[in-house]
């Protein structure tokens, strides 16, 4: 599951118990990459927080489109656990298994509308190359018709992931294939 020592719910202190309970109500189960952060309760309680409201916001950048954000940041940065997850994330919402492992191998090999294109260049470059991005980038994203709130959308999902991916791989979280479905979306 990971590298360093994960607490389940029947080695969980109280506060612990609580925050597990409170997740697998919120997303229908625990994910490894929260089980992984069990030593330290209050990291997964403001990692949730910031979670819930990057992805779930209801204003903004669709779901989609966050998931899309989601599965290329994790493809850049070689994270397979958060691939796999936003995959499946990704698969509620197409209901296209071919196209989103497709998608998820090789963004370029799927047709996608130019609003598409010019968010997914910038999380790349954001990702790849983060002191190179400019205002004209910004102009750039505005021309597609992106608004300022999502443009914020873009670059806070963009970071999440670009975080995530750093825990999963700097401590080793695997998944399952039982493990990477299921949840509520």
């Amino acid at each position: 599951m990971a590298w360093i020592k994960v607490l389940d719910k029947t080695e969980a202190d109280p506060m612990l118990k609580e925050i597990y309970t409170y997740i697998e109500r919120r997303r229908g189960k625990l994910s490894n990459i929260v089980k992984a952060q069990s030593l330290d309760p209050r990291s997964i309680e403001t990692h949730m927080e910031f979670y819930l409201s990057v992805m779930f916001s209801k204003k903004g950048l669709s779901r989609v489109e966050r998931e899309m954000i989601g599965v290329v940041v994790s493809r850049i940065n070689g994270c397979e656990y958060c691939v796999r997850h936003h995959s499946e994330a990704l698969f509620h919402y197409w209901k296209d298994r071919e196209l989103v492992e497709l998608f998820a191998e090789d963004i370029e090999s799927v047709e996608l509308p130019e609003r598409v294109k010019a968010m997914l260049a910038y999380v790349i470059k954001l990702t790849l190359t983060p002191a190179e991005v400019s205002e004209e980038d910004i102009d750039s994203l505005r021309g597609q018709g992106f608004s300022d709130k999502e443009i914020l959308n873009l670059n806070l999902t963009a970071s999440y992931f670009n975080f995530v991916n750093r825990v999963a791989l700097g401590l080793g979280v695997e998944f399952t294939e039982e493990e990477a479905k299921g949840y509520k979306y």
